[in-house]
């Protein structure tokens, strides 16, 4: 058995010491290659961490889910409060995945080994994977489609090439089709320039879509005037106790939305030179950073009503009103930039780990990227985005294990093993190594996710038809993370699944 792995010192980086031990004792090439072992360098900072935030936050899909917010019939400072609570949750969760993969290195699909087993981590990894390949196809058509406006707009005659009906080809118009590999192929080339481009690429996102909003906000207040903004957009309708569940719903929409970037976090964890750099960083970029970008997008939505007659919550749309041709081409290709990013840090970098944790002899983490971008093509995302009932059953309800997955690494990394990993025995494949468990796999883990995918499903399924599932829906990923962490530290603490922990010193 190896030597346990104690947390180091703040400031002091695991994988340098798990790096100079690997030169002795030699990982199983069928656990790893360059791209999944222990980084031996960690340089992001605090702004890094709080780029790759603003990157998540600011873009077409951030927006209108800020917008939405403050459209639930609730008061400003109701919607306030909740957005406060929702984030407060988000930001000690991302702390608590950031941990393990922070202090040791590895990406998540590796730091999955500890609970899952060094093979079972796979059912992990694919699932998170296959997720991630279908929203990665969406998000890149969601981006196309604010090109497609843009393009329109400058060139009237390219509008008939924009009707599918006319020149389609598999559900999306030609102009479509070239907006999208466009875009397809530029996220291709960001990401198979390496992690560092990627870093640059973030750098730059978030703040480029700040500078943006800022003028459009301004450019709107000096249209319309200060007395124009209203922080309601829709009129109140819930007070007093009746607006508790509605605040309820707000704060776990907001956890909702960020549970893709929360559980991938530990990807990009990772390269923080400390702990302490990514708490800062989350700081910032979660709390102080989406409160902002909210207060931002309900005063532009709200000023869009006095100017244009009608509520605008699609930022493109309301760059697409404006009399300026270059104030046009900008501001739409900012948003475009931003959706990239987004795509890039949410759906692009993480498939690409999985797929590669897969088999990592021969699937590299460029080569699971490119998996990973080919799937999102073949599977014609527009298609899938226009039709409800496919996201429904497809993607929902694989996005309701999302929530168990965590619960089983939190309960594993802080309840079960105190923090404490054996580096080395996440690449072994030997019998003895502390996460064999029964032929890789580990059942406990297994067995709790699949309760917690259970719990988190039914709701999502029966909405509509069974009586309170609509609103169980809601919390849908609650319910997986606290089944999934319950039933794990109960099945690896007791009974036939119990884990032989060692004592730790």
């Amino acid at each position: 058995m190896s030597e346990t792995v104690a947390p180091p010192e703040e400031g002091v980086g695991t994988p340098a010491r798990a790096s100079a031990r690997s030169e002795s004792r030699a990982y199983d090439p069928r656990l790893t290659n360059a791209d999944l072992a222990p980084l031996e360098r960690q340089t992001w900072g605090a702004y890094n961490i709080f780029a790759f935030w603003m990157s998540d936050v600011h873009s077409v899909g951030g927006y209108v889910t800020a917008g939405s917010l403050f459209a639930l019939g609730l008061a400003s400072w109701q919607v306030l409060v909740a957005l406060v609570i929702g984030i407060g949750i988000v930001q000690l969760f991302c702390n608590l995945v950031a941990k393990p993969s922070q202090r040791t290195g590895v990406p998540y699909p590796v730091i999955c080994r500890s609970a899952f087993g060094v093979l079972g981590a796979n059912i992990p990894a694919i699932i998170r994977g296959l997720i991630a390949v279908a929203w990665y196809g969406i998000q890149t058509f969601l981006a196309s489609a604010a090109l497609d406006v843009v393009l329109v707009k400058l060139f009237p005659g390219l509008a008939p090439y924009a009707v599918v009906a006319e020149h389609g080809f598999l559900g999306l118009s030609m102009l479509g089709w070239g907006s999208y590999l466009l875009l397809w192929v530029l996220q291709a080339c960001v990401f198979w320039r390496g992690m560092e481009s990627i870093r640059r690429f973030i750098d730059f996102c978030g703040p480029a879509v700040y500078v943006v909003m800022f003028a459009l906000c301004g450019y709107l207040i000096a249209r319309a005037g200060w007395d124009a903004i209203d922080l309601n957009l829709s009129t109140v309708t819930h007070t007093g106790w009746s607006a508790v569940p509605v605040m309820l719903g707000a704060i776990a929409l907001v956890v909702s939305y960020f549970s893709g970037p929360m559980l991938n976090f530990g990807d990009f964890s990772r390269y923080a030179r400390s702990f302490a750099a990514v708490e800062r960083g989350n700081l910032l970029g979660l709390p102080v950073n989406f409160l902002v970008f909210s207060l931002l997008v309900v005063v532009t939505a709200s000023l869009t009503v006095p100017i244009y007659g009608e509520l605008i919550t699609d930022p493109v749309q309301t760059v697409a009103r404006i009399d300026n041709t270059f104030a046009i081409v900008l501001g739409a290709l900012t948003f475009t930039i931003a959706t990239i990013g987004i795509n890039i840090v949410a759906n692009f970098v993480s498939p690409a780990f999985d797929f590669s944790n897969v088999d990592p002899r021969k699937i590299s983490w460029r080569a699971g990227g490119m998996i990973a971008a080919v799937g999102s093509l073949v599977i014609t995302p527009w298609n899938l985005y226009n039709n409800p009932e496919v996201i429904h059953y497809t993607l929902e309800t694989l996005g309701a294990c999302i929530g168990p997955l965590f619960g089983v690494l939190l309960a594993d990394y802080y309840l079960v093993r105190k923090q404490h990993v054996v580096v080395e025995d996440l690449f072994t494949l030997s019998p003895r190594g502390s996460y064999w468990y029964r032929g890789g796999y580990n059942p406990a883990a297994i067995i709790a996710t699949l309760l917690g995918a259970a719990a988190a499903v039914f709701p999502v399924l029966t909405a509509g038809e069974v009586t309170g599932m609509y609103t169980a829906a809601q919390y849908s990923w609650f319910i997986g993370c606290g089944v999934g962490l319950l039933g794990y530290l109960a099945l690896a603490t007791r009974g036939r699944f119990r884990l032989p922990i060692p004592e730790t010193p």
